[in-house]
């Protein structure tokens, strides 16, 4: 019997240690530290964790102090050991191996001396102490049951010692001390293997949240993966970096993956948008690409233009002309149906200009050749969108914002909101939809705002453009750091820490990747060149 002294210690020790299970998070780490506590508790040599996998006991940690063994967990070193199988081929349960023998039976086993105990196969242990010159001989075989008095898997203490450093075994209060130990354990790996289970659930379901944006239009799936990817790439070089007004940033798990589920719902409000707007690949799209109807027009005002050279009611030579002109503005027209990023005023004018022309249509009714809503289209200045088009894709920010700060988030995510809904405003005011300014948002909402940018800039997949190269879309982002469009000081970390050519690296294509100057992007955003 131990001493009332040592009991004490031991039993102080087992409520640390309980304290300790329900702080920790990472399962590696959590499985490490039963199997360590309960060599301590006990003062074993070595010690195996085995869990209950899908018919078998997989090692999951190995230590034994003596040889310096040390595997699985957060050592680095995986077992690499065969699982050991809960029942034979014939189907028989296996009551040969201890391991076994202890969950099948549902028994913890306390063994003396393997070398001399009947009933059990110790042959493979033998052979490892044979090869290594070790003496196995107290074995303390605890199952591991959860709430549910489910055996999730096998605390196994091996070689005890007595207080001079001796061989000894486990006596009554070491297993009692063991048994309580492997039952907190198991409740705690429980309760962890849960909570990952539920972000799992939760994960999924903000896949499936993208799934359907993704369904809805595909150049916005991959921008709702691309995005928090991103993101999680400027987080990290802004943590890292020693530097300028974000030396101060950090990050620990918990943040990381507050902003991870921040980036991969940032667009979930688009699941409200309208396919015809998301998926607008030209100006005058809406269910057809009406630069057809156009087009037909243009053969009439062909056909007339002949008939009245036929009727000689104008010279060859004008007819010619007319024909020219008639391809001139047909080919102008389709040039700018395509969309863009600046459609200059001359251009416009050319619009309103063919717009004035008139034409017979087939019912015999005179019409202009343009209509307002056509005229409305084909001058808008920059991409594919009309004002009124822009404020339905602009609503989904308002949307998304409007669906996080409805959910109940628990405190480690309780920001998530806050992130995500800040990707659209600008460092001075002048974004939406909340018009905040830069030191009304947090770090991590101005990086959503970058990488959504230079996501947008870069990307493959959108209707109405091809992705830019790097150089121009950097330089692009420099500009819009200097007018204070986004955070020039994110900006510089973004270009010095080399983000944006990790990113290139995994998600753009080659004839993108180019020459960057980043002296003079830093230079384009602080406003000295």
């Amino acid at each position: 019997m131990l001493s009332h002294d040592i009991l004490h210690d031991r039993l102080e020790q087992l409520n640390a240690i309980g304290i300790s299970l329900s702080c920790e998070n990472h399962i590696d780490k959590l499985m490490e530290t039963i199997l360590i506590a309960a060599k301590h508790l006990v003062n074993a040599d070595a010690g195996t964790l085995y869990l209950v996998k899908e018919g078998a006991l997989y090692f999951e940690i190995v230590i034994t102090e003596s040889l310096g063994i040390a595997m699985g967990g957060t050592t680095g070193h995986p077992t690499n050991l065969p699982p050991v199988m809960l029942r034979h081929t014939d189907g028989t349960p296996n009551l040969n191996n201890v391991v076994a023998c202890a969950v099948n039976k549902d028994i913890t086993i306390n063994i003396e001396d393997a070398y001399t105990a009947e009933g059990y196969d110790f042959s493979g242990t033998k052979r490892f102490d044979a090869s290594v010159g070790y003496r196995s001989k107290s074995f303390l075989t605890v199952p591991m049951k959860n709430h549910e008095r489910e055996i999730i898997g096998v605390l196994q203490l091996i070689n005890a010692k007595d207080e001079h450093g001796e061989l000894s075994y486990f006596d009554e209060d070491s297993q009692s001390m063991a048994e309580s130990l492997a039952s907190q354990a198991a409740i705690a790996l429980t309760n962890r293997r849960l909570i990952h289970q539920l972000e799992e659930l939760f994960e999924s379901f903000i896949n499936l949240i993208n799934l359907a944006i993704d369904d809805k239009s595909p150049y916005t799936g991959g921008h709702c993966q691309r995005v928090p990817a991103l993101t999680i790439m400027i987080a990290e070089a802004v943590n890292n970096a020693n530097y300028g007004s974000m030396a101060g940033f950090t990050m620990d798990n918990r943040d990381r993956y507050e902003l991870k589920i921040a980036g991969l719902l940032h667009d979930c409000g688009k699941i409200t948008t309208p396919v015809h707007v998301v998926d607008k690949a030209t100006k005058l799209q809406t269910i057809f690409d009406r630069i057809h109807l156009i087009d037909a027009r243009f053969e009439v005002l062909k056909r007339d233009a002949e008939i009245d050279f036929l009727r000689g009611k104008c010279t060859e030579t004008e007819w010619e002309t007319r024909q020219a002109q008639i391809e001139s503005d047909r080919t102008f027209l389709r040039h700018a149906n395509t969309g863009g990023e600046f459609m200059p005023d001359s251009a416009c004018d050319r619009v309103k200009a063919i717009a004035q022309q008139s034409w017979l249509s087939p019912d015999g009714i005179i019409s202009p050749f343009l209509s307002a809503e056509e005229i409305e289209n084909l001058s808008i200045a920059k991409g594919t969108l009309t004002s009124a088009e822009r404020q339905i894709i602009n609503h989904h920010i308002e949307v998304t914002i409007e669906m996080l700060e409805s959910l109940p988030w628990p405190k480690h995510l309780k920001n998530v909101a806050e992130f995500a809904g800040g990707h659209h405003e600008r460092m001075d005011g002048k974004g939406y939809p909340r018009g905040l300014t830069k030191n009304q948002m947090s770090i991590q909402a101005r990086i959503m705002g970058i990488a959504d940018v230079f996501e947008a800039l870069t990307a493959r997949d959108r209707p109405y453009k091809d992705g830019m190269k790097i150089s121009q879309s950097l330089t692009i982002l420099a500009r819009m750091a200097k007018d204070q469009h986004i955070d020039v000081d994110l900006f510089e970390i973004f270009v010095k820490e080399k983000v944006w050519k990790n990113y290139a690296e995994l998600f753009l294509g080659p004839s993108q990747i180019d020459e960057v100057d980043e002296e003079k992007l830093l230079r384009i955003a602080t406003g000295k060149d």
